[in-house]
């Protein structure tokens, strides 16, 4: 347990230094999955913030996409927006990545520098809800503030 309390601070501590004020909830339920957290944030899937880790291909560089829940990431095309081919990475490499086990996976507190793109969707909303640190923990945040926070250049995930 104290692992995913750590791994929440971590998370709390990067949106400070970000300048954003998230709250962290602690949801009895999982949310896990982006279907698990709607219910649980009282929310729609789309305004769920799915952070998917994957790798290009031939640089191997990580790539942490922030997808809208009801978006799935259509490699072909993100293939052409950046450049290479991603590739999906397993749960031991999230981990080792992120410091974040997969379901938990926060957009912020990474533990390697991660080149970060975010779903143009997602900025259509006032707020969102992302995991933080742990697979029943998460923060409410302006869309937009996400972004700035991360660092990340909007993209279509279609």
């Amino acid at each position: 347990m104290a692992s995913t309390a750590r791994s929440s601070d971590r998370v709390e501590a990067a949106a400070r230094a970000a300048g954003i004020d998230i709250s962290i909830e602690r949801m009895p339920d999982t949310t896990r999955t982006a279907e698990d957290a709607a219910k649980a944030c009282g929310t729609s899937v789309a305004q769920i913030v799915k952070s998917l880790i994957f790798k290009k291909a031939e640089s191997g560089e990580p790539v942490l996409l922030l997808v809208s829940g009801e978006n799935r990431v259509n490699e072909k095309k993100m293939a052409e927006r950046l450049g290479e081919a991603l590739e999906r990475v397993d749960a031991r490499a999230v981990r080792e990545l992120t410091g974040f086990a997969i379901g938990g996976v926060a957009p912020l507190g990474s533990i390697s520098p991660l080149a970060t793109y975010i779903d143009e969707d997602l900025l259509a909303f006032d707020s969102v809800w992302a995991a933080a640190g742990a697979p029943n923990a998460v923060f409410e945040v302006a869309p937009h503030k996400l972004k700035e926070a991360t660092g990340a250049k909007v993209i279509r995930m279609d």
